[in-house]
């Protein structure tokens, strides 16, 4: 083949470098992991097999497999297969492993086994981030987002879901009946053939019908009132897009401002966010060591006692309050229409009038004062302010923090788009690597540690595209 780029025949002799060494460069990746791991104390970190036993068979030194999870995460290999696979012909993974081969099987226990502590080796690295001083910057990012599981729709049920599917199973029972009746005024031979078709069918929706009525039996014991057949701990969540959801996990993150890097995680089953703001926030400060520390989330963390938590241990919080009164949307003068004076201890209405305070009373562990004004009923602003007697507001004990916190907000409108920027680029990027089924193991101890392995792997690109693989070197041997 002239006048083309010609490679060498197959049956030529070649001279390999004599050391494996010399396949890897200078600035590899491997060369990283090898100098984070070999710096860890796996002992203090929970790794059981670190001195072996005088007698048995000789097992593989911890290091060596947590050297494999970490380059096969930072390289989109999660599956123990093909990390066993890659380990017999992967040059990068015979230099890390020095030439070992574990089979899957050992690969897989070593992940199912060591959950925590690998756990502990994701806020290690954190640690080195922080002795390198990246976290300059008192900002932290916190949002949440939905990972798919490995319970398909069909596995899951919930109230609405078994209460549709029964409906269904009737509907189909009633028009199979519908065709036995006319199944029988016609000839007698193709009435033969379409009968037994169709009772085949209905004796399928009836064992159907039995394996749907075990499943609610145990639904009904769930506390959440839902069950999960493939993965128990995984559950159906709402997600962005109308009318649509997923069963998976609920993961949280809080990200630094300055360098993306994720300071912080944790795997929840919960649908919602709005308990993990003071959470996720404390574990940022520690992770950091800030003190000083501003966290900003979505509407979807606005919770009054999380914000409360958060001012008493001094994290500052910008977070919008979200819109859910029905008033506007029926025409009527929103909360935010009245100004509360402290002064005076009332309310200003749209229409000039003071709303005086009446009494106090409590819901739900908290007190609420009520206030409202007795011009209401000559009030020629009545019919947009509300439909009762009178316009009532009630006022949380704490409500002048929250009100601070939207004053910050207001007078800080950027952090927003500061929010945006910081935490939504890292889902992308770990959904990316994850794949279209997201997590590949079950249960919530055994997903959390798969997380922070894909979290170790980004914070460790990340680290190396800021200070490239030399410097973290010297860092991890310091």
């Amino acid at each position: 083949m002239k006048r083309f780029v010609v490679g060498e025949a197959r049956d030529q002799s070649t001279l390999f470098p004599a050391l494996l060494d010399d396949f890897i460069a200078d600035d590899n990746p491997v060369r990283a992991i090898e100098a984070f791991v070999e710096g860890l104390d796996l002992r203090g970190l929970g790794f059981k097999g670190v001195d072996p036993h005088a007698t048995g068979r000789p097992a593989y030194h911890p290091s060596v497999l947590l050297k494999l999870y970490i380059y096969g995460y930072l390289n989109r290999i999660q599956s123990s297969r093909r990390l066993e696979r890659e380990t017999q012909r992967n040059v990068e993974l015979m230099w890390l492993t020095e030439r070992l081969t574990p089979d899957f099987k050992t690969v897989a226990d070593f992940r199912k086994n060591y959950g925590e502590a690998i756990r502990r080796v994701c806020r290690e690295f954190i640690v080195l981030c922080q002795r390198l001083e990246l976290f300059s910057q008192a900002i932290v990012a916190i949002d949440g987002s939905k990972f798919k599981a490995v319970n398909n729709r069909n596995r899951n049920f919930t109230a609405t879901k078994m209460k549709r599917r029964l409906e269904q199973i009737e509907e189909s029972f009633n028009r199979y009946l519908g065709q036995l009746e006319a199944a029988d005024r016609e000839e007698p031979e193709l009435a033969e053939a379409r009968t037994a078709h169709l009772k085949e069918k209905i004796t399928k929706l009836r064992e159907e019908t039995a394996r749907l009525q075990s499943v609610e039996k145990a639904r009904l014991q769930s506390p959440d009132q839902q069950i999960s057949l493939t993965d128990p701990d995984s559950r159906s969540m709402a997600t962005s897009g109308r009318g649509t959801g997923t069963v998976g996990y609920n993961v949280q993150t809080a990200v630094d401002s300055k360098h993306h890097l994720i300071v912080a995680h944790e795997v929840t089953n919960v649908g919602h966010d709005r308990g993990q703001l003071f959470n996720m926030a404390k574990q940022a400060r520690e992770a950091t060591g800030i003190k000083e520390l501003k966290v900003v989330a979505d509407r979807g963390y606005f919770k009054g006692e999380e914000i409360l938590s958060c001012h008493k241990e001094e994290i500052t919080t910008y977070l919008p309050k979200p819109m859910t009164s029905p008033n506007q949307a029926k025409g009527l003068f929103p909360r935010e229409a009245f100004r509360y004076l402290p002064e005076s201890n009332e309310y200003s209405c749209p229409a000039g009038q003071r709303l005086t305070w009446r009494y106090v009373s409590e819901e739900n562990g908290q007190k609420l004062d009520t206030y409202w004004s007795s011009s209401c009923v000559s009030c020629s602003l009545r019919e947009k302010c509300t439909t009762g007697k009178q316009r009532r507001i009630r006022r949380w004990e704490h409500e002048d923090i929250l009100e601070a916190a939207q004053s910050r907000l207001n007078w800080n409108p950027e952090m927003m788009r500061l929010r945006r920027q910081t935490v939504e680029h890292p889902f992308g990027t770990l959904k990316a690597w994850m794949g279209a089924t997201h997590f590949t193991t079950k249960r919530l101890k055994n997903v959390s540690t798969e997380m922070s392995l894909h979290v170790l792997a980004y914070n460790l690109k990340r680290v190396i595209k800021i200070l490239g693989v030399n410097e973290l070197m010297k860092a991890a041997r310091a």
